[in-house]
């Protein structure tokens, strides 16, 4: 598995659509190569992003629970980077 997707199954409170996609954009970029969007890949680039949240969002829900949670904590739920994100806005 790519290293920067953590799981995202059995999370307390669950998964949160903001995870999802950052989920699903991190396999994207992984996939593809594609660091920085271009004209030429910004369109098939978010398409793709978008189908894989949607596919993963599903998933996520017909799963049934997990008996353990995640060993580790999405970034997005990290203080670190949330001081980061916020810095930026």
């Amino acid at each position: 598995m790519c290293r920067n997707i953590t799981v995202l199954r059995g999370l307390e409170p669950a998964a949160t659509a903001e995870e999802i996609e950052a989920a699903a954009r991190q396999y994207v970029r992984k996939i593809s190569g594609v660091q920085t969007l271009s004209d030429a890949t910004r369109e098939p680039f978010e398409a793709a992003v978008a189908e894989i949240t949607e596919v993963t969002a599903r998933l996520l829900q017909e799963l049934p629970a997990r008996r353990m949670p995640p060993t580790t904590v999405p970034p997005l739920r990290r203080p670190e980077v949330q001081a980061r994100l916020a810095r930026r806005s």
